[in-house]
């Protein structure tokens, strides 16, 4: 009798050398209403494979999944495995789950959504996106562009795309739409927050940032540097890899990296992230430079070395971005080789994604969701912030992992500067551990300790009681986090709306 690794063997044997074997096999999905995870099973699906998924509650992913014919049940039970031939979990699902020890038992293979991602990619030309910060943009940036320039890609993104409706789709296939043989391309926000990312092998990849985060699986950012050296070292597949020159942690791996004589390593920066001790920026590939950053868009001048390119007029907010287009354009010029004027148009059109830096304003006020929770991020979104036309910022954010508050207590300070306000709730421990003396008044405290003037909310419940109470017309409103707070932003909006046209 085969065991579970046999049978997972002869399962990859077959998708990698035979990809259309894909539709023979059933899938189940542990957790499929998330954002990267029904990416994977929306790409499987529509290749053709059978898909069937699990998660404790129904939402928009989940209800678009099943209009491809995928069965959901909602709950986690043994039983949701019947037929699959592979269960497929992210590092979220914890090891006890009913389901993923269900197919243990009985010896059905388990894999990583990682290798399921990897499977959805068969047979295309591959772009990987990866690093700290900034790659789900980044990967649309990158998908935008391939479709403006008619390539039809398949997309796997940990967001949604504000133009396509969509956090992932099928594009052309060889032997199928495309039986000339022309070349199929395929584009992956990698998550390296849990070194899944060491399961991909895209044939072009692209390292944004490298700073220190996801501590609960990295002892500290030599071992995040050393982890993405080996994504890069070991990848067989790798015929270009962009690296952003301006970032402190990407340079560190550079100078310890061995690679292939053959790879093209292309470099990308925005001027104002460069630091100067670097040089000129005639000696970067692929630079944006004179940025303007208008608060609701930002623009600025594509450089190839000391060679004006084009200006960008990107029609999204956030100073940043620039720096995000610039590694776009390294991936699309430098090793996808599209023409100029079609990455210029795309990225003239570009609409973002969804909960990054999504504005939404009534006749008073204005509110900002973001998914971010590092730092840096943070601080460059708050800094755009102060461009744009305010009385007050506020910054409502609900502290995430010991880890994480325990490292970065002082950048997170120093990151709220640019806010009038901050609104703190109780922190999310995710399954950690609690370490001695870290704790939300902890983090509190350290905010106040920089000049932020910090206000405690335990409650979550309650920090729109405390908003409705203190906002006034004019005041900018940041929400930063995760899904139950983009909600709660939401049905805020949604009341005052509604408040208005009662009056």
């Amino acid at each position: 009798m085969q065991t579970s690794t046999q049978k997972l063997k002869v399962i990859e044997s077959s998708i990698y050398t035979h990809p259309e074997s894909i539709r023979a096999l059933r899938f189940h999905f542990i957790g499929i209403g998330g954002i990267g995870v029904s990416a994977v099973a929306r790409v499987l699906a529509e290749r053709g494979a059978l898909i069937q998924g699990s998660d404790v509650r129904e939402s928009q992913l989940t209800l678009a999944i099943q209009q491809l014919g995928a069965t959901v049940v909602i709950g986690h039970h043994p039983e949701n495995i019947d037929g699959a031939d592979l269960v497929v979990y992210s590092t979220a699902v914890p090891k006890d789950n009913l389901e993923l020890q269900e197919a243990q038992k009985r010896g059905v293979p388990c894999i990583h959504r990682s290798r399921a991602l990897a499977y959805g990619l068969v047979g295309l030309e591959t772009v990987g996106i990866t690093g700290t910060h900034g790659k789900g943009t980044v990967s649309a940036m990158i998908t935008h562009g391939l479709i403006t320039a008619e390539k039809d890609p398949t997309f796997i993104i940990g967001g949604l795309l504000n133009q396509y409706k969509t956090n992932a789709r099928v594009g052309a296939l060889p032997n199928r739409e495309n039986p000339t043989g022309q070349v199929c391309y395929g584009v992956a926000e990698i998550d390296e927050s849990d070194g899944s990312h060491l399961n991909l092998h895209p044939n072009h990849a692209l390292v944004n940032h490298l700073e220190v985060d996801h501590l609960n699986y990295y002892e500290d950012l030599a071992a995040i540097i050393t982890t993405m050296t080996r994504f890069l070292e070991d990848n067989p597949n790798l015929e270009t890899v962009a690296i952003n020159v301006a970032d402190e942690g990407v340079r560190r791996m550079i100078d310890t990296i061995k690679l292939d004589h053959t790879l093209k390593v292309i470099t990308y920066a925005a001027e104002g992230y460069y630091p100067s001790s670097e040089g000129s920026l005639d000696k970067v590939e692929y630079t944006a430079r004179d940025v303007v950053d208008q608060g609701i868009s930002v623009s600025f001048t594509a450089y190839h070395f000391d060679r004006v390119l084009g200006r960008i007029d990107l029609p999204i907010p956030g100073g940043y971005n620039a720096e995000n287009a610039a590694g776009a354009l390294a991936v699309m010029l430098g090793g996808l080789t599209l023409d100029f004027s079609a990455c210029q148009h795309a990225l003239n059109t570009f609409e973002g994604l969804e909960n990054r830096f999504t504005v939404r304003q009534d006749q008073e006020i204005t509110v900002v969701k973001d998914y971010l929770s590092h730092p840096t991020g943070m601080k460059r979104v708050l800094e755009s912030a102060k461009r744009m036309e305010h009385r007050k910022i506020w910054s409502v954010f609900k502290p995430y992992r010991f880890t994480l508050m325990r490292y970065h207590g002082e950048d997170y300070a120093k990151a709220f500067t640019a806010a009038d306000d901050v609104l703190i709730t109780t922190m999310y421990a995710a399954n950690e551990p609690s370490l001695p003396g870290i704790d939300t008044q902890w983090f509190v405290a350290q905010l106040r300790q920089f000049g932020n003037i910090t206000h405690f909310v335990p409650d979550q419940s309650e920090l729109i009681d405390f908003l409705d109470q203190r906002v006034q017309a004019g005041d900018l409103v940041f929400f930063f986090g995760g899904d139950d707070f983009f909600k709660m932003a939401d049905e805020w909006m949604d009341q005052r709306a509604a408040a208005r046209h009662n009056h």
